[in-house]
């Protein structure tokens, strides 16, 4: 009876302990960077009527395209996430009949954004 309670105590310990291990706060995280990372002088490249393919070409292709909406592009960037230091960038891009017609997020529109490239 005595070994029986040793060992129930021995696995109560035991169980306490792994659900206590990955609660701990030192368990070193990675720190990996996840979706687009954009500069502003990606985004100075872009201009109003380009095509898909020239922002495919400038910029990638994005982290989310719209399930319900195929004319917006969204472009994410997340650094750090859940630390103190954490960085977190977006861009949206919106299309209509095939060309960028607009940007918007966390970057400057671009100067010459209303200059469209030569044709």
């Amino acid at each position: 009876m005595q070994s029986l309670k040793t060992f129930s105590l021995y696995v109560l310990f035991a169980i306490m302990l792994s659900a206590t291990a990955g609660c701990s706060s030192w368990v070193y995280r990675i720190n990996i960077p996840q979706g687009n990372f954009l500069e502003q002088s990606d985004i100075d490249k872009l201009r109003v009527n380009m095509t898909r393919e020239q922002v495919l070409f400038v910029l990638g292709k994005p982290v989310a395209e719209d399930a319900f909406n195929n004319n917006t592009w969204h472009y994410l960037y997340v650094f750090n996430l859940g630390r103190d230091n954490e960085q977190r960038k977006s861009l949206t891009l919106n299309f209509e009949n095939e060309q960028l017609v607009s940007i918007s997020g966390d970057y400057e529109q671009p100067s010459e954004f209303n200059t469209p490239l030569e044709q």
